[in-house]
């Protein structure tokens, strides 16, 4: 079949079950509704996996133009996918974990009255998702980038009665609107200083300009504000985990592989502007770090088990980003591949728990679930295990090829990357500690329902567990299978620059050095988080009146989005207010009073109809000496 062809059906698959499930949704029975979604999903996947075993190791991209789209001037822009070895990973996250979201929302939301729009909602963000992922140009990706922007805000506020969810969705949807303008002129620059949005045609021009140079300086930095926004960077991160409100399979397909990696994405599909720049990657070295830890912090008092995991996301989402700003591209890419085997897991699992107790979700109402739930206890300490960055698990691999590339950047950088490192062990052993080990703390009706999940639900757990355990094998230390399938994608980033990528100079013994010291702290993590959640029982306040006031301040977020809200929301609002009341005042008192001096004027004119022939006649009198009045004077 040809690869045209192919590349076509791969999007358009999850479209049609779109819009089999949103045409019919009331009408296609419940139990062929989920079949429908998950095997568009499915079929896509082996459509990407055949294309994937089929393409040659060292080969350049291949473009397959579909249409002629778009042509003002001198500008054309295609309709194309573009076939490389980055698309192609991509490709198989993005349906590899959709497939296995598809099948566990069939258990999660089977009972759900509006299941069948649910997974239409799922197909149609998987459909975008691709576009994003396979365009071959800008403004493909930029279609596909706003498509999961809209889809998120249809699965956030999914469920719409409740008006908390509806807040959270518009939250997302204008936060991302914001980042998505300095995407957009990042895209207007482009095509003003390159004359076209084709990935190959933009990448091929900027190897000839020098290192440093001003524009694409600025266009590297408008990009990253796009992906300041999908990827939740400070300060464009506060919409991330109020995105919770959704259902939990919506959780950890925005979270895990899709949307928010599309930030990640674009900065290594752009490798070349970025390695051009470097003041931009050291912009974006900082904010990854600030975001890293803060959110790391934050997610050390939080207990919701969904904020926990969302909190931990914008963390991991710091390293990648971190990890870009030393220009280890393929190490960022790494880690993007094994959060979405581990965070899946992990909101899946935070999902199966949420089943068993009755939608409760508070950590401090758990506590002694391994016995009644053990698949669940068991795939998620394995998820625990992995983003903790504990050895040998996949997350150790990814987390410590970014720490070893940043220690040659930023000492600095590095010791601040390990103690983010070691929070994340902490705050993830102490919500494994907190909902699966001591005594249950919820209801005496909570703990006469719990009960292990469906398959549907299980086999998800199991396969992602399997991949969080094994995932680091794609690219094991010392130039592992990954680093030399993705070569060819930096080839332009090595010609612009070929001291950021040549070999380092880190000894052996030093990089054994570095991984003992990321998991010996991850370690002693675990340790305390053991000590005062296992061995003294402590329990998270649940007063405010206990928590100090550091306590206070980081279990309430910083007060961040207080402070959005005092100064932009509420300003922005009042200012519209003004203008609305001024509109109210200036506008439609002019259009009032227009209509009111046609109306009394009218009304004064009729009383000249009265019918009397005299009045007539002494009218047409004295108009006509009038006339003749006005053309003396204005004769003489």
């Amino acid at each position: 079949m040809q690869i045209g062809l192919l590349c076509a059906l791969i999007p358009l698959l999850p479209l049609l079950g779109f819009v089999i499930n949103g045409v019919g949704f009331r009408r296609v029975p419940t139990g062929l509704v989920g079949g429908i979604a998950t095997l568009a999903v499915l079929a896509s996947f082996l459509i990407v996996v055949s294309l994937f075993m089929s393409f040659p190791a060292e080969g350049g991209p291949q473009i397959v133009p579909l249409f002629d789209w778009i042509s003002v001037g001198d500008l054309h822009i295609p309709f194309s996918f573009q076939i490389d070895q980055l698309s192609l990973l991509m490709l198989l996250v993005v349906t590899g974990v959709g497939t296995l979201i598809h099948l566990y929302s069939i258990g999660y939301m089977h009972h759900d009255e509006g299941f069948g729009k649910f997974m239409a909602f799922l197909n149609l963000f998987i459909f975008f998702m691709l576009l994003l992922v396979m365009g071959a140009n800008y403004v493909i990706m930029f279609i596909g980038w706003e498509g999961v922007g809209l889809c998120s805000y249809l699965l956030i506020g999914f469920w719409n009665k409740n008006v908390s969810y509806n807040n959270a969705a518009r939250k997302a949807f204008v936060m991302n609107r914001i980042g998505d303008l300095g995407f957009l002129l990042g895209i207007f620059t482009i095509i003003n200083t390159f004359g076209t949005v084709e990935y190959v045609d933009v990448f091929k021009q900027a190897t000839s300009l020098p290192m440093g140079d001003t524009t694409v300086l600025v266009i590297a930095l408008l990009l990253f504000v796009g992906a300041m926004g999908k990827s939740a960077q400070v300060p464009l991160y506060t919409w991330l985990p109020d995105a919770m409100a959704g259902p939990t399979p919506v959780s950890a397909l925005i979270h895990a592989a899709t949307m928010v990696t599309a930030g990640i994405y674009m900065v290594v599909r752009s490798n070349v502007l970025y390695t051009l720049a470097p003041q931009a990657l050291e912009v974006v070295g900082i904010i990854a770090i600030i975001t890293a830890l803060l959110a790391a912090s934050i997610g050390l008092l939080q207990n919701d088990i969904k904020k926990v995991l969302a909190y931990s996301t914008v963390s991991q989402l710091g390293y990648m980003f971190l990890g870009l700003s030393a220009t280890a591209y393929t190490a960022g890419m790494f880690h993007v591949i094994t959060h979405a085997f581990f965070k899946a897991l992990l909101f899946l699992g935070a999902g199966s728990v949420i089943h068993a107790m009755s939608n409760e979700q508070d950590i401090r109402k758990m506590g002694g679930l391994r016995k009644a739930l053990p698949v669940t206890f068991i795939t998620f300490a394995i998820g625990t295990w992995a983003i903790s960055g504990l050895p040998p698990f996949a997350g150790f691999f990814s987390k410590d090829e970014i720490l070893a590339h940043v220690f040659e950047h930023s000492k600095v950088l590095w010791a601040l990357g390990v103690l983010g490192s070691g929070l994340t062990s902490f705050y993830m052993f102490r919500l494994l500690f907190l909902t699966f080990f001591g005594e249950f703390r919820g209801t005496a009706e909570q703990k006469h329902h719990l009960h292990e999940s469906p398959a549907t639900m299980t086999i998800p757990l199991i396969i992602l567990a399997i991949l969080s355990a094994v995932g680091g094998a794609l690219n094991l230390p010392g130039g592992g299978w990954l680093s030399h399938f993705l070569e060819p994608i930096f080839e332009g980033s090595r010609q612009v620059n070929p001291e950021a990528f040549a070999e380092s100079t880190i000894e052996h013994s030093t990089e054994y050095v570095l991984m003992a010291v990321s998991a010996g702290v991850a370690l002693l993590a675990l340790i305390a988080a053991y000590v005062m959640y296992i061995s003294r029982k402590a329990v998270p306040a649940s007063d405010e009146a206990d928590r100090s006031m550091p306590e206070q301040v980081i279990y309430n977020k910083y007060y961040v989005d207080e402070l959005y809200e005092a100064a932009i929301v509420r300003p922005i609002r009042s200012m519209g207010d003004t203008f609305y009341s001024f509109g109210e005042f200036a506008v439609d008192g002019l259009v009032n009073g227009v209509a009111w001096l046609v109306k009394q004027s009218s009304a004064q004119l009729r009383r000249l109809q009265s019918g009397s022939i005299g009045f007539y006649v002494f009218a047409m009198v004295l108009s006509i000496v009038l006339i003749f009045a006005l053309r003396f004077f204005i004769r003489f």
